[in-house]
């Protein structure tokens, strides 16, 4: 015979709820919770309904066929590309400028070829920060280190510095926060010789719409990750439509990781900020936990932009060393040679330092010794 058994779990405490014969609710057997059959088929109803929105939003993707353009014949024949022979960069430039080296590795052997293959971008960031801005920061940027070699200043130089577009893909979006949550409130009392604790326990929904505009993805295998996210962000209200004018003079790295393969990232950090957003709007309450929720792409755009960049490299006792600026705020990073035989000057400075200080504090937790 045929199981046709139905079990239902309490909204509360996910106890299994029972009928009583006769009666027009179930209860639970565990916290006591009452449900009317009409409650109860609501909340179920309730909670396949948001689960197939949540599908539905899983499975829209994001319109990538927009991002990008094609080039037009006058455009593409100024072009000129060049792919390294050792990291195998790819760098874009126009017809009156020639990449020498690798921006990425230092390898000065850079291959010519014809430009083709690659989208057109839709914005572009203009260059604020000039090279004399970038080598100005450079030499603020190692000036008062501490741990710095001494002869570090006399003796270096920059071998090579060079403007360039790092491409990135701008995720823009109209979304929906739909958030189911179990929320508590805890009151302790005292009855007689009695200590009671009460505890009621609430269903919360919240929905929300709400607006992403221009979430960046790093369109480039070669550029660090760490760096792009350490001189960033970069003020996207500043853009403007791409011409090839603004490639004069400066380098552009061709993407190498396309829209689609940065959608999944773009979902994650939309789907949690929305969330995150939704969790807040949950307050007054002992404590609160969210059982369910997705976030519905209403509308949702992809662009192609470039975003400028100073990269310089040095070289210091025959070790490679490379720094980014940020060309449009100026912020800049990198790492810079340490002195070993400062580290250990300094770390025994600082050992003097503590042991009369670490005798002190025992003498007086414990008395003279």
């Amino acid at each position: 015979m045929a199981d046709t058994s139905v079990s239902f779990k309490c909204p509360n405490c996910s106890a299994p709820l029972a009928y009583a014969p006769g009666a027009d609710h179930v209860t639970c057997e565990y916290c006591g919770t009452e449900l009317s059959i009409a409650d109860l088929e609501a909340f179920y109803a309730a909670k396949e309904e948001n689960a197939a929105k949540a599908e539905e939003a899983r499975q829209k993707k994001w319109d990538t066929d927009g991002a990008g353009k094609e080039w037009s014949e006058d455009e593409a024949k100024i072009l000129r590309a060049f792919t390294c022979s050792s990291c195998g960069a790819e760098i874009v430039c126009d017809e009156n400028t020639i990449a020498t080296e690798c921006c990425y590795c230092g390898n000065p052997t850079m291959i010519a070829q014809r430009y083709d293959g690659a989208l057109r971008p839709d914005y572009v960031i203009p260059f604020q920060k000039t090279k004399k801005d970038a080598q100005e920061a450079f030499k603020n940027f190692y000036k008062g280190k501490l741990l710095l070699p001494s002869n570090f200043v006399s003796q270096n130089r920059v071998d090579a510095i060079q403007g360039m577009y790092v491409p990135f893909w701008l995720f823009d979006s109209k979304v929906t926060a739909t958030a189911s949550y179990k929320a508590k409130n805890i009151n302790t009392f005292v009855v007689g010789k009695n200590q009671i604790t009460e505890e009621r326990v609430y269903r919360c929904d919240r929905e929300g719409e709400m607006k992403f505009n221009r979430v960046p993805m790093d369109g480039s295998k070669k550029m660090d990750d760490t760096w792009m996210e350490s001189i960033g962000p970069f003020d996207y209200s500043t853009m403007v439509p791409f011409t090839t004018a603004y490639l004069a003079g400066y380098l552009a790295d061709k993407y190498d990781v396309p829209a689609e393969e940065m959608a999944p990232r773009a979902d994650e950090l939309v789907t949690n900020t929305a969330l995150a957003q939704m969790d807040g709007t949950v307050t007054g309450y002992t404590s609160c936990n969210r059982e369910d929720g997705f976030v519905s792409k209403d509308e949702n755009t992809v662009s192609y932009a470039l975003a400028p960049v100073w990269i310089l490299s040095t070289t210091y006792n025959g070790t490679p060393y490379t720094f980014i600026m940020n060309a449009q705020s100026g912020k800049f990073v990198g790492s810079l040679p340490v002195d070993k035989n400062k580290a250990s000057m300094y770390t025994a400075a600082a050992f003097v330092v503590f042991i009369p200080i670490l005798y002190f504090l025992i003498k007086m937790m414990f008395g003279s010794l």
